[in-house]
């Protein structure tokens, strides 16, 4: 793998590196004094110093002979020293931040580098919207590689998108310098079948010599996942189970063990590790999904790896899963991942090995956090108008909207039922009853009816159906962030609040918002492409808190809710899900019927 991500290629300065390290020529920075977490060999090494130049590391060990004139001498006064993390799966739209801003929330707290897969911005704007992201990461000093939206639509046949991405548009990508992969291949379905499309896309990325991310959310850890990596699948973060993330790292997919703001998925795959004997080569913390209010609140990945210690991981161990497995994971330890002569010189400096609490980040040589706070000047950005104007409903929407028509007294339905902190869900049969020739929510059962509108090409395309388990007394929610075609999804407990939910969100370009008793009582408007605003971390943070506040008041505890809910439409994850063309089968990948059956 070729890497675009350093201030220069080795072959341009690899003389200068040796000139440094023989004592030529003096480097440009040398830290003094630190504790190397050595993520080669997992030991701790006292007392090391670092010289850098031309932004890469030459020599680790006494650099006393390299500080010249006019070296930069940081002393690291017996400060641990550890390779920049690395995020191997990440979803920046999630953090409802553009990429500059998510690149000033995350730097300060050690992530030097992410592996970014802006599927969702794709689904709605397609290859586009992922050009304008990756402008935007440009003006940062925040390594963003791109891993190309490989499902566009997620499962095709089962919802309308904004966009296509077939083979052709993967191979473009990766011919682009910020592609280093292929994002998440949720299409397993696809590959399992040996669909022409699935193995299309898969094989461009394949014929680049680039690495498939993968996407495997069923519990059978036989034929099916040893078919899904024999298609060159090398890694997965949807491990939920101890067995998946041993049984993949078994087979030699890199496990992605997640933890999110709505995923907390740590606390059981850890155990992958934690109980049994294996070498963690092949496993990474990644983050997945993370709102604003989680970054401010707790940080990124050093917050992750604060947990896998908790967890009872060895605290070298969690910073490899962050550092070098993660970079090998994607071919590019040669470049990334460890603090060794000849890498791109990106490094965290923290005080304590458990806490890892972080006091300086470098990026290519270069300091650009201190003590939590941003360094590195940015030049601004503006996202073009187009992709701010992504609000395409064929009807207007009314309270009559909502109606779902059913005959007799009672129905008994399939419900959605949501698992709090997980992805998964429960396909539930209830039984509800029918009023004026309509189903309507049943606050006593905790169910609650539900609508997704196509946004996209105006179709008028709706599905219907019910959610249990959020514990919404009154109102509604809306929210344009809906997994992973991002149509506009609607839950409420009466058609009047609903039908205010989804106006407010078409009037303000798309978003998140909670609503009761004919009243807004938090949004969070989201105008880029209906997933991001380009306000600063602290002000979104105050916007989704506020909300959280709306869900709270309305019933609802759950972590992270509005993350919940947006899974709702993701039709690769089991059991139950919901798209704007009807409920689908997860299990068995075919639409049914919201209706199982009437009675007198």
């Amino acid at each position: 793998m070729i890497n675009h991500f350093c201030a220069s290629p080795l072959w341009e300065v690899s003389r200068t590196l040796c000139d440094v390290a023989m004592g030529r020529r003096p480097a440009d920075i040398v830290i003094k004094g630190a504790k190397l977490v050595n993520v080669c060999t997992h030991e701790v090494q006292e007392n090391t110093d670092v010289a850098i130049a031309a932004g890469r590391i030459a020599l680790v060990g006494d650099a006393s002979h390299c500080v010249g004139e006019g070296t930069k001498v940081i002393e690291a006064n017996g400060q641990y020293l550890a390779p920049g993390f690395l995020d191997g799966h990440i979803h920046v739209e999630s953090s409802m931040l553009g990429v500059g801003e998510y690149a000033k929330a995350v730097i300060p707290h050690g992530t030097v580098g992410i592996y970014m897969d802006p599927h969702e911005i794709c689904n709605v704007l397609g290859l586009k919207g992922v050009k304008c992201m990756m402008d935007d990461a440009a003006r940062t000093p925040l390594k963003a590689m791109l891993t190309t939206p490989s499902c566009v639509p997620a499962v095709p046949g089962f919802e309308d998108t904004g966009s296509f991405v077939g083979p052709k548009e993967v191979a473009e990508t990766m011919d682009w310098d910020c592609t280093v992969g292929l994002g998440e291949m949720m299409n397993f379905p696809g590959i399992l079948g040996s669909t022409e499309h699935a193995h299309g896309i898969n094989g461009e990325t394949l014929k680049a010599g680039k690495i498939i991310t993968g996407h495997y959310s069923m519990p059978e850890t036989g034929m099916g996942l040893n078919a899904y990596i024999a298609s060159g699948v090398r890694c997965c973060h949807e491990s939920t189970r101890e067995e998946d993330a041993l049984q993949k790292m078994r087979l030699g997919m890199y496990a992605m063990l997640r933890e999110g703001s709505a995923w907390h998925d740590l606390h059981e795959v850890a155990k992958s590790i934690t109980r049994h004997e294996v070498d963690t080569r092949f496993a990474v913390l990644i983050s997945d999904d993370t709102h604003p209010h989680t970054l401010m609140a707790q940080g990124h990945l050093d917050h992750i790896v604060r947990r896998a210690i908790e967890e009872g991981i060895d605290p070298v161990t969690a910073i490899q899963m962050v550092t070098i497995n993660c970079a090998q994971c994607f071919q590019m330890d040669h470049e990334l991942g460890s603090v060794t002569p000849g890498k791109c010189a990106d490094m965290v400096l923290f005080t304590d090995l458990t806490q890892i609490d972080i006091t300086q980040v470098l990026i290519n040589g270069q300091v650009v956090a201190e003590n939590g706070s941003m360094l590195a000047p940015m030049a601004p950005y503006t996202y073009p108008e187009w992709a701010t104007h992504t609000m395409h409903l064929k009807d207007a929407v009314t309270p009559d909207s909502f109606r779902v028509a059913a005959s007799g007294k009672r129905a008994v339905v399939h419900a959605i039922e949501v698992i709090p902190a997980r992805v998964g869900s429960y396909d539930r049969e209830v039984t509800l009853e029918v009023k004026d020739g309509c189903l309507e929510s049943d606050v006593s059962q905790d169910v609650l009816k539900t609508a997704v509108f196509e946004r996209h090409h105006e179709t008028g395309k709706v599905g219907y159906g019910f959610v249990k388990g959020f514990g919404i007394k009154r109102g509604a929610i809306a929210s344009t962030v809906a997994h992973d075609a991002h149509n506009l999804m609607v839950i409420g407990v009466n058609d009047d609040d609903m039908a205010l939910a989804a106006n407010t969100l078409i009037e303000c370009g798309g978003g998140m918002v909670a609503v009761a008793d004919g009243q807004v009582l938090g949004c969070v408007p989201l105008p880029i492409a209906g997933l991001m605003n380009d306000l600063p971390v602290e002000e979104m943070s105050k916007k989704v808190e506020k909300l959280e506040e709306a869900w709270e008041a309305i019933g609802c505890t759950m972590p992270s809710p509005f993350m919940t809910m947006a899974l709702i439409a993701l039709a690769c994850l089991p059991e139950l899900r919901l798209t704007n063309r009807g409920l689908v089968d997860c299990n068995r990948f075919c639409f049914t019927d919201l209706i199982i059956r009437e009675e007198e």
